[in-house]
């Protein structure tokens, strides 16, 4: 969709955020002061010298991810740069990231890159877009020697994703949401609603840019939080943006113990070889749900399996080998993995038979 970086179409969020700046001018801002705190907290224990990236969009959450970031780590001793990603989905989208990236400079990061990338169709437009940005970050903290990549999701963010999950049915990791830290990616603001992301930018002087995608109802984000959201405010009362967040810490928490409990599990359960995976049944057979479709989940990965194109149902219908066999004959997978029993063992395999 076309966009226009200079954009007067009032954000999501605006209305509250100048509301929460109004008669402070003069002062560090409290949302200013929230954003900086968010990131010292969860830069605060990395060692002196370590090269952090902000990926920014120039959109209000990473701007105020960047002004915050910019900020801190200096007093941390750390290195901060910028990475944007141009997604080329839209007319101006080379624009929209030279603006970001001279946003970014002004503020004191370096290095600042800007990374073009191609967006495919697998996984829909949304997916496909987060696909080939998350791969462009990983490109680019490998390229700049940087251990840390900071991403700009809100409290507001980890609500829709709850609410998502939901929608599809999903178990309970997918419910956890976003995890804070995962991996070469830290989520300083996910305890922060967007608008004190939006206060901070405006108390700051910075001027975001509005993502027109954001207000495009074909996306389904979009009319979660444009749509479902609100109603749901309405209906239970506020809170529910809290209550979602709050609760994806608290699940999180469980499939995190779960998941722990179930690595060790597949250390006896599975048996791997060039060509196939071994589930032992008598192994897997009296554990937990819970337990044993985590195990099943892992085996059917390592057998070939792509995660996005794995589904609920598929482990449920492997798992009725196990639970409820009744002598089937194999359950197809994706890319063309098939889960059959034979012996005392599930076998994975790209075309397995009996």
């Amino acid at each position: 969709m076309p966009g226009s970086p200079g954009s007067t179409a009032e954000p999501p969020g605006q209305a509250a955020a100048e509301e929460l700046v109004e008669n402070r001018r003069g002062k560090l801002h409290p949302a200013v002061a929230r954003t900086r705190e968010a990131v010292r907290n969860l830069l605060g224990e990395l060692p002196h010298g370590t090269t952090v990236l902000v990926a920014c969009s120039g959109g209000t959450d990473s701007l105020a991810l960047a002004a915050a970031t910019a900020f801190e780590a200096p007093k941390l001793n750390l290195r901060a740069g910028a990475v944007i990603v141009d997604h080329g989905l839209q007319a101006d989208s080379a624009h929209v990231a030279e603006t970001a990236a001279g946003q970014c400079r002004a503020l004191g990061l370096d290095p600042v890159d800007v990374r073009a990338v191609e967006v495919g169709s697998e996984g829909g437009p949304e997916g496909a877009a987060r696909s080939a940005r998350y791969d462009a970050l990983r490109d680019a903290a490998d390229e700049f020697g940087a251990d840390v990549v900071l991403l700009a999701h809100t409290r507001d963010d980890q609500a829709e994703t709850v609410l998502l999950g939901l929608a599809r049915g999903s178990g309970g990791r997918s419910l956890a949401g976003m995890a804070p830290v995962a991996g070469l990616l830290r989520r300083p603001f996910l305890e922060l609603p967007r608008a004190t992301t939006a206060a901070a930018c405006i108390a700051s002087g910075l001027r975001p840019w509005h993502d027109p995608h954001n207000d495009d109802p074909q996306f389904t984000r979009v009319r979660v939080r444009h749509e479902v959201l609100p109603v749901l405010e309405e209906a239970l009362g506020p809170g529910v943006i809290e209550a979602l967040a709050r609760t994806a810490g608290l699940l999180r928490a469980d499939a995190d113990a779960l998941d722990v409990l179930a690595a060790d599990l597949a250390e006896t359960a599975l048996r791997r070889d060039d060509k196939e995976v071994h589930c032992e049944i008598g192994a897997l057979a009296d554990e937990p749900a819970a337990l044993r479709t985590r195990v099943l989940r892992q085996a059917a990965l390592e057998a070939g399996c792509r995660a996005t194109d794995l589904t609920a149902g598929h482990i449920a219908a492997v798992d009725a080998l196990i639970t409820d066999w009744r002598g089937q004959r194999w359950i197809d997978l994706p890319q063309g993995i098939r889960a059959i029993r034979r012996g005392g063992f599930i076998v994975l395999a790209e075309g397995v038979t009996g």
